[in-house]
């Protein structure tokens, strides 16, 4: 299981529900509501798992995704988003996964259980 999960999610509903299922469950959580907000909260609370939204108001969920392997921080990520991915992206970053928005909570949770930690990006 992953026990500190970072939550980058601009809606804030979303991001509640996500981390308050994720909190029942036994996880830690650090809640993020832009790029730059993500990219402190990695240095800062070095989580083990990152839900990542695509749409940021202030940078993508791919220019985060890129910062954090300049930066060697190598965290097994979640793609969240409405928006869809290019698998040329997915090849290029290779999150743990990517959820299409909406998606099902158990699916998320199930994820984030570390239930199904694959090298290849899994499409959800």
């Amino acid at each position: 299981m992953y026990r500190h999960v970072l939550i980058v999610e601009d809606d804030d509903s979303l991001r509640q529900i996500v981390a308050a299922n994720l909190r029942r469950r036994g996880h830690r959580v650090g809640e993020a509501a832009t790029a730059t907000q993500a990219l402190a909260a990695l240095v800062d609370e070095r989580p083990d798992l990152v839900l990542l939204d695509i749409n940021l108001p202030d940078l993508s969920g791919w220019e985060v995704a890129r910062e954090m392997r300049q930066r060697a921080l190598d965290v097994p990520t979640i793609v969240v988003s409405a928006a869809g991915a290019a698998p040329n992206r997915l090849a290029e970053l290779r999150p743990l996964a990517f959820l299409a928005k909406p998606f099902a909570l158990d699916e998320l949770l199930r994820l984030a259980a570390g239930a199904a930690t694959t090298p290849a990006p899994a499409t959800v």
